[in-house]
């Protein structure tokens, strides 16, 4: 037997679903064998990724733009599509010219939100690093000025009186007319390619587990959610796993080499001598 896959991907409910019947054997795995997965904020991940500590990890986009050489995404897997975008929220309404003053909470340097908030605010403020979580206190408290959020914050942002500006997936929605790409599981290249394969389809299949056995996956999505409320898991799961989540598909592809190429006219993206999905096809 060869030695187990190192795998890493995100606490948040989308990941915990789409990873259910992987971590608890509900599936086959083809002869596809992973050590025990390292839970972790995908800032985290998004930094080991461009250590490349991980056989397969959950990354945001943005960073798998730095590391494109080394990993190739995985068709199964990724928070990708309408209207689940990540939202620039603030205390009241703020100005387009008045960001230059600006200080803005962001869910980590290489998260995906960064990116899109400097593609739609190219003159943008003072960015601000904090975990994704901190950041609905951080514009309420005052300690920022605006903040962009992710993941569960987008159903409770309301709640603090805080007002969205910009919903920057729409944003990129309308541009764009492609679907917006968030995150992805990507592996490393040097696994070789029918391992790759092997290890697509059993993400593959773990997705279809969760969309049959939805409730099954429940009680390990609410264990490690930062939000516990039932109706908010659910309504994160809704928003962010689809069916670009079981197969990305031309149309899925086709928004990530877009947001790559949009990444690198900004100069915050490196070139890359490989396709995103050489060992796909």
């Amino acid at each position: 037997m060869s030695a187990p896959l190192s795998l890493g991907f995100s606490p948040c409910p989308n990941d915990t679903f789409i990873f259910y019947a992987l971590v608890h054997g509900k599936t086959a795995t083809g002869g596809i064998h992973f050590s025990e997965p390292l839970l972790e904020d995908v800032e985290q991940l998004n930094q080991w990724a461009l250590a490349g500590r991980l056989d397969v990890s959950k990354m945001s986009f943005h960073a798998y733009g730095h590391v494109q050489d080394k990993y190739c995404i995985l068709a199964a897997g990724s928070a990708l599509g309408r209207g689940c975008g990540p939202l620039l929220i603030a205390r009241s309404e703020i100005t387009t010219a008045d960001f230059t003053k600006k200080r803005i909470a962001i869910p980590g340097a290489l998260t995906t939100a960064a990116l899109l908030l400097q593609l739609f605010l190219p003159k943008g403020g003072e960015l601000v690093v904090m975990r994704f979580d901190k950041i609905i206190d951080a514009v309420a408290g005052g300690a920022v000025d605006a903040g962009v959020i992710i993941h569960e914050s987008r159903f409770t942002y309301q709640d603090k009186g805080l007002v969205c500006l910009q919903d920057l997936g729409k944003w990129w929605e309308n541009r764009f007319v492609l679907p917006i790409p968030l995150g992805c599981i990507a592996a490393r290249r040097s696994l070789g390619k029918e391992k790759i394969l092997a290890i697509d389809r059993a993400i593959r299949a773990s997705v279809d587990y969760a969309f049959v056995h939805s409730e099954d996956c429940l009680p390990y999505i609410r264990s490690h959610s930062q939000e516990m409320e039932p109706a908010v898991v659910r309504s994160h799961i809704g928003l962010y796993v689809n069916d670009f989540s079981r197969d990305l598909g031309t149309e899925g592809f086709a928004a990530i080499e877009k947001f790559l190429e949009m990444g690198r006219k900004t100069g915050a993206l490196p070139e890359s001598l490989r396709g995103i999905r050489e060992e796909l096809s």
